[in-house]
């Protein structure tokens, strides 16, 4: 065993600039895939950008939703519906069911 860490020691002595060489190499390569901005890192902030990307996209679209609600706010049909399917308002001798999902 003691001879087999000495033939690594002599080898490293004999070719000190290439085993200084791998050593850097080795040390860059280690820092671009687990360094702060590293390939690991990149592929992580990637996977969020979708995730907050679509996200993004179901926001909007109940936003042009609710916006399309507010501007048919003021029609009389819409207050209607609105009073009937929110607070269960009912006219004179009509018969409501309610449902509600779980």
């Amino acid at each position: 065993m003691a001879r087999y860490f000495t033939d690594i020691w002599d080898s490293i002595c004999s070719n000190s600039k290439k085993v200084t060489v791998r050593a850097i190499l080795a040390f860059a390569l280690f820092w671009f895939v687990f360094g702060d901005f590293g390939l690991v890192t990149r592929i992580g902030m990637e996977l969020e950008n979708r995730k907050l990307e679509k996200l993004q996209t179901e926001e909007q679209k109940k936003i042009v939703a609710l916006q399309k609600t507010i501007s048919n706010a003021w029609l009389p049909d819409s207050v209607e519906k609105v009073a009937r399917e929110r607070y269960n308002f009912h006219r004179k001798g009509e018969t409501v069911f309610i449902i509600r999902e779980k």
